[in-house]
């Protein structure tokens, strides 16, 4: 008998729980809750319960910030959670609770092929060679992916928080731009949503003038709008250096998976905007990060097959 898995994915601004029968998740059982509406995760947890009636075997969440110890802590809202607190709220004798990056990087070869779409071509590796996930939304974070003989490891990160690289005049304008603005030019505060408002801000700001677009409307207006095409070409430009330096930090052989609704909003200009170029741009290296396939994975429901799949690894 299949197990039923109660799986959770805790965005910034919103929670999607659903139900999953091993590996398989139910996407007419997926459900959203604003986060804004709910003191905590419990109470989102029971009231999804409630509603569909059912007592799971098992719980896995994951969450949009850092998770030590067992316990997770969100970046930009006031929610701390834990197993115990996962086991009260739904009466699963099992719970586990993870990063998002890590439960992106779990549902990778769970996917169904169809929802990954090819960006850069890389040597076919063997298929226990490492992976990376590379997440693109509200934010950004990377996770590599270790297949060991003990199971498939996702290691945690919260690499968004790094210094932004820098390698020509521009880039060094930009992240002077963000750091006045912000205290300190991190790659989210560029490679993100609420990023490329901030690149198109900043080529206003080079212009003389102040004009500031919402990423949504910067997307919808890069067909007739300039200073849109410019933003997208600055974004991706720096998306494919920081994507080449994880690679070369991980060496995932087994691939690279852009996730997140930025990434996937991003995938029919990467090619025009030389994400590639921009990815092997390693000097002598360059060669090298022909190793690396480059992907978009068009699940946006891939984090709670990853729950789920973390739920049924044997190990």
């Amino acid at each position: 008998m299949a197990k039923r898995i109660l799986v959770a994915d805790i965005g910034g601004t919103n929670t999607r729980v659903a139900i999953a029968h091993d590996t398989a998740v139910d996407t007419g059982s997926i459900q959203r809750f604003r986060n804004t509406d709910h003191p905590g995760i419990a109470t989102v947890l029971r009231a999804y319960l409630a509603a569909h009636d059912t007592t799971p075997d098992a719980v896995c969440v994951c969450v949009a910030g850092p998770v030590r110890d067992g316990v997770g802590a969100l970046t930009n809202l006031d929610w701390t959670m834990d197993g115990d607190l996962l086991r009260d709220a739904t009466g699963a004798p099992e719970a586990a609770l993870l990063n998002d990056l890590q439960a992106q990087g779990h549902a990778i070869d769970a996917l169904d092929p169809k929802s990954v779409a090819e960006v850069t071509t890389g040597i076919t590796a063997k298929p226990d060679a490492s992976q990376l996930v590379i997440g693109l939304g509200t934010g950004f974070n990377a996770a590599p992916i270790h297949i060991t003989r003990h199971g498939r490891h996702v290691a945690p990160s919260e690499c968004g928080h790094a210094n932004l690289p820098i390698r020509t005049e521009e880039e060094l304008r930009l992240c002077q731009f963000v750091e006045t603005a912000h205290g300190f030019p991190a790659i989210e505060d560029v490679l993100s949503g609420r990023g490329l408002e901030r690149v198109y801000h900043w080529l206003a700001h080079e212009a003389g003038q102040s004009s500031e677009k919402s990423a949504k409307d910067i997307m919808d207006g890069a067909a007739t709008d300039p200073r849109a095409q410019e933003a997208l070409r600055v974004f991706i430009r720096i998306l494919g250096t920081v994507a080449g330096n994880l690679s070369l930090v991980h060496l995932p052989f087994g691939g690279v998976f852009l996730v997140g609704g930025v990434a996937r909003a991003m995938l029919p200009h990467l090619g025009q905007h030389g994400f590639t170029e921009a990815f092997r741009d390693k000097g002598r290296f360059a060669g090298f990060m022909g190793n690396f396939p480059v992907s978009v994975v068009l699940d946006d429901y891939a984090a709670l097959t990853g729950n789920a799949a973390y739920m049924c690894d044997p190990a």
